[in-house]
């Protein structure tokens, strides 16, 4: 996944989850002139602009201090949206029987891209149904992961193959 690197996840998660929040996942793409490091942020009564911006300046003031990101980059905080990003193994296995799309570092049966219902999850492995067919994916192998909108599955845009 686009995890961000460890000891950044260890600065920001306990500052979220401070301030009352789920921290989702912590994406960062580093570039030498506009790197990006998006947080993704949800509670149970959802999230509104002001909760980002308290999050936001929350982290900011750590990073000026803590400074660990060389370089400059942009500072986004998100909520995850109906096209929730997953990022860790639970996540998959609280959302079993949704409809996601997965990338993958290296094809698995040809296939770079999978999307399919979350039939289960066994230690690291995700089992995922197309049709009549379910993948084994190691969540290791997966660059990306999402869930599919339900109202995209009903209009029939994502049709899993």
């Amino acid at each position: 996944m686009k995890q961000a690197p460890e000891h950044l996840v260890n600065l920001i998660q306990p500052i979220v989850e401070g301030l009352g929040y789920e921290c989702v996942g912590i994406e960062y793409n580093p570039h030498p002139r506009n790197g990006l490091l998006r947080i993704y942020i949800d509670n149970e009564q959802g999230i509104l602009v002001e909760d980002c911006s308290k999050v936001s300046h929350q982290v900011s003031g750590m990073l000026d201090v803590e400074d660990p990101i060389q370089g400059n980059y942009q500072l986004e905080i998100s909520s995850p949206g109906d096209d929730r990003p997953l990022f860790s193994i639970q996540q998959f296995e609280r959302f079993i029987g949704h409809m996601v799309s997965v990338n993958l570092f290296k094809p698995i049966e040809k296939r770079r891209k999978i999307s399919g219902v979350i039939q289960s999850v066994d230690n690291d492995t995700v089992f995922l149904q197309e049709g009549d067919r379910v993948y084994e994916i190691p969540f290791q192998a997966m660059s990306k992961a999402r869930l599919v909108p339900e109202y995209l599955i009903n209009k029939g845009v994502h049709s899993g193959k």
